[in-house]
């Protein structure tokens, strides 16, 4: 299909948008080209990400760079172990003049939503956000109340070994898009920041420099980017392979190869390209599918990993030609 002009000139500004907003998130975050651009496809593809690493790797100076990027409504939600759902979704609150009860929004009506060591919380807080994520929407006291077409969930949280967190359950697992790491920088990406930060931080002069508007622009963009069947058909083959593998307990919903499939356009846009290649799902099925897997006790305290899955499904799976 060859794209008219209009829908190229749409293109070409959808990626004009994209490199604005990457330059202005790289110049807090140094050397992690990789977790901005996973980031932001999984934002343009309209899912959800869950930054897990140790503290201080600069998961939320990532999630408030991209949130200072966008001329956006912002929360974030300090998950500790007395947070309540309503602190989350909101509450009804006695009027004693009108003798009524008035529903207070919670921070999850925003735009975007940095949910902070999320597995600090109880897994009955955690759990408030399931419907948020799901559908976009919140129900309260058999009311439903919409949230905004852009609303994103960038949750953190820190390696399930660690004291006081709480495992996320399946469920929730699998309403995000992506799971990576950050990873420590080199030592002259360190010094490098040690250097910027001396006076002051790097993300006190951020300024926007999109709109929800352009969000939603470049959302409209990501879904004509050119996937054919072949490839669509490869994505069904790694998900699918992974509900048979000798080491998988539990293997990955149909909603992993939606998600691989969007964030695949997603990433093809941020790099400039009109079309997905076998590369970028092999680049992208790891923090999209190993996250909602779940492996054997044998195989888990063994040593094996579900990245290591995915990795040897996609060595075994023939590629498209």
């Amino acid at each position: 299909m060859t794209r008219t002009q209009p829908e190229l000139t749409k293109h070409l500004s959808a990626a004009t948008l994209i490199g604005k907003l990457e330059e202005n998130i790289r110049g807090v975050m140094r050397s992690n080209d990789h977790g901005i651009q996973w980031l932001l496809s999984a934002f343009f593809a309209g899912g959800h990400v869950l930054l897990e690493d140790v503290p201080g790797t600069g998961k939320t100076t990532l999630a408030k760079s991209l949130a200072a990027s966008i001329d956006a409504r912002f929360n974030r939600i300090q998950f500790t172990p007395d947070l309540l759902p309503t602190d989350i979704l909101g509450v009804s609150m006695y009027d004693q003049q009108s003798r009524d009860f008035h529903f207070r929004k919670g921070p999850v009506f925003t735009q975007i939503l940095l949910a902070d060591e999320i597995n600090r919380a109880s897994p009955r807080t955690q759990s408030a956000l399931l419907e948020a994520m799901a559908e976009n929407q919140v129900s309260i006291e058999g009311e439903r109340f919409a949230l905004e077409d852009t609303f994103f969930v960038v949750a953190t949280q820190n390696p399930v070994d660690f004291h006081g967190t709480y495992p996320l359950p399946e469920a929730q697992m699998d309403r995000f898009a992506m799971r990576f790491e950050l990873g420590y920088v080199s030592e002259d990406d360190e010094l490098h920041m040690l250097d910027a930060q001396q006076q002051r931080h790097p993300f006190d002069d951020l300024v926007a420099v999109l709109e929800p508007a352009d969000v939603r622009l470049i959302r409209d963009e990501v879904k004509l980017i050119r996937i054919t069947e072949e490839l669509k058909r490869y994505i069904v083959k790694l998900v699918a392979s992974t509900r048979n593998h000798k080491e998988v307990l539990m293997g990955a919903s149909p909603r992993a190869g939606i998600m691989l499939m969007k964030c695949a356009q997603a990433m093809a846009l941020v790099n400039g390209e009109q079309f997905v290649t076998p590369d970028v799902i092999q680049e992208l099925a790891i923090p999209v599918i190993a996250h909602r897997l779940a492996l054997h006790p044998d195989s888990d305290y063994g040593g094996g990993t579900a990245a290591q899955v995915i990795s040897d499904i996609i060595n075994e799976t023939e590629v498209p030609t």
